[in-house]
């Protein structure tokens, strides 16, 4: 009876262990399964486009130069990858779960770019404000007390010595195989170019990957009018730097022109003075003068990488930065009318389909939103430059706080500049209140991209002050009815404050402000929540290469 009982009780242990067997895989199974479905659908707010263009435009030379360009691009990739987290090839080979590898690959890291740059892969803390610039155990007050000429250089990392200590390296010579490479492809493309503009600035640009002086070949490809491929390529936007906003981040950007678009947008620049002189504000932050050799273009996009290539994609560039440049010959507005048509169609309307109110989405038009975002590039060339208290220029003053409040400059002085041009008679196709309505759903499109976007934080400090100003009212079936006669009058504050911010170089100031005015509010966030619930992606992301634009290598 004894020994029954004993064979029936390890019998029951048994089944009771496999039992418990059992349930643990079930669970990893099911762990693993709610991972999957969770990535799935971070993926899935992205919506996927193909970069084309109409290549019968183009002549046999410049076919053939569109792969080198590619090439090109593609190794600068690896060097954004270099500045943000490392070796591309053996940070990606670390992640075992393919839909996890796809999901950094989109946001080139561990860290969620849209949602606060929260770390979505085990083992990574917060993304290093400084990237891979400085060293990770380098503090802020250690760098200020380091004397060293070119340490706030937009093309040098910070690293240390064997001894701890801080050095400066070039870029050129960090990454002197990719640079040289970089070099050699863009001297092979200028071998093919036809354009003498286009030509001169791939070989000066070739020579500044060499030695990291970008000055000549910036004025170069200012000096560019006639060329149908474009090339933007280079280390040139500082937003990846967040603890100064010195360093500058590798991205390229292959462009063909569309010709007929291009005509109708080339006469504004020379609006560029007048909308300076009458911008909404003291004279003594409007003393500069904008360059008046500033053209505007709209491209077909057709590759991007590096820096460009991140979430929220670039539908638009105002290059050069150089202040130097802009001075002298202003800067030059690259507008992406195929990767703004995708964002538009794909987001913004759906956007407004469910924010905003039924009587108002007939002024959604994609050519206000067209001229919003153009102008929003056009505005980087006005206001102010250098300061009037003595502290530098505008990016020294305002340090990393200097990308947000530019952006939010750009964005309210583009709405500013769109209606007062068409107050004018100058733009003829749209009304104010078509460019104010579309302005709201495109806040909402924006303010998507969250605080750690400098982008997102402008929006976000635009999206509040016009509602504490009243520039709009939430009905009570949750959509968003704009007021004109408000928006109008909070467009031109929000425009003289902003520009107060800078031409001050008033650095705690700015601070203060963003800290208490660049973020989603409760309200908002239930709406952007409902946004979500409603599947509208929150941005795109791009099929594309040779293979796709059907050119062979």
């Amino acid at each position: 009876m004894v020994k029954k009982l004993i064979v029936m009780l390890v019998i029951a242990t048994s089944l009771f262990m496999f039992a418990g067997c059992n349930y643990q895989s079930g669970n990893q199974t099911s762990t693993a399964d709610s991972e999957d479905s969770i990535l799935m659908g971070k993926i899935n707010e992205y919506v996927s486009v193909r970069l084309t263009t109409d290549l019968s435009k183009l002549t046999e030379k410049e076919k053939q130069m569109i792969p080198i360009l590619i090439e090109a691009a593609d190794l600068i990739d690896g060097l954004y990858w270099e500045q943000t987290i490392g070796d591309k090839t053996a940070f990606l080979d670390t992640i075992q779960n393919p839909l996890m590898k796809q999901f950094a690959e989109i946001n080139y890291g561990p860290w969620e770019r849209l949602n606060g740059n929260k770390p979505f892969i085990p083992g990574f803390g917060e993304k290093p404000p400084g990237a891979r610039f400085y060293p990770a155990d380098m503090t802020k007050d250690e760098f200020k007390k380091w004397n060293d000429p070119n340490k706030t250089s937009q093309y040098t990392l910070i690293q240390r010595n064997e001894d701890n200590t801080l050095k400066s390296v070039w870029y050129h010579e960090a990454f002197s195989d990719q640079t040289g490479r970089a070099a050699e492809l863009l001297s092979k493309a200028a071998e093919l170019a036809e354009d003498p503009g286009l030509k001169k600035y791939l070989e000066l640009r070739a020579k500044a990957f060499l030695n990291d002086n970008y000055f000549d070949s910036d004025m170069a490809w200012m000096n560019m009018k006639n060329n149908t491929i474009d090339f933007v390529i280079g280390p040139i936007e500082n937003y990846e730097d967040e603890l100064f906003g010195y360093k500058t981040a590798y991205e390229g950007v292959v462009l063909v022109k569309d010709q007929d678009w291009s005509k109708k947008l080339a006469k504004f620049a020379a609006f560029l003075p007048a909308l300076q002189k009458n911008l909404p504000v003291d004279a003594k932050y409007k003393t500069e003068k904008p360059g008046t050799d500033s053209d505007l273009n709209a491209y077909d996009v057709v590759f991007v990488s590096g820096h460009a290539n991140k979430v929220s994609k670039t539908i638009a560039i105002n290059l050069p930065n150089d202040e130097k440049v802009q001075l002298a010959k202003g800067s030059r507005r690259l507008q992406l009318k195929n990767a703004m048509r995708a964002k538009f169609d794909h987001i913004l309307l759906p956007i407004a389909n469910v924010l905003i109110d039924s009587g108002q989405r007939g002024n959604i038009r994609f050519d206000a939103f067209f001229s919003n975002v153009m102008f929003h590039e056009v505005a980087h060339g006005l206001g102010i430059k250098k300061t009037i208290t003595g502290k530098g220029t505008v990016r020294e003053a305002l340090k990393e706080k200097y990308s947000s409040f530019e952006e939010a400059k750009a964005d309210i002085l583009g709405l500013y500049m769109t209606t007062q041009l068409i107050a004018q008679g100058e733009v003829t196709d749209i009304t104010a209140e078509d460019c104010f309505v579309t302005y709201m759903a495109g806040l909402f499109r924006s303010v998507r991209f969250g605080a750690a976007s400098a982008h997102g934080k402008a929006n976000m400090m635009c999206f509040n002050y016009f509602a504490d100003n009243g520039a709009f009212e939430r009905g009570t079936d949750g959509t968003y009815k704009v007021n004109f006669e408000k928006t109008r009058d909070a467009m031109n504050k929000w425009a003289a404050q902003v520009l107060k911010f800078e031409g001050d170089g008033d650095y705690d100031g700015a601070s203060a402000y963003l800290q208490a005015n660049g973020n989603i509010r409760e309200n908002l966030q239930f709406d952007l929540d409902r946004l979500k619930t409603a599947n509208i992606p929150i941005d795109i992301v791009y099929e594309q290469g040779t293979e796709v634009l059907g050119l062979s290598k």
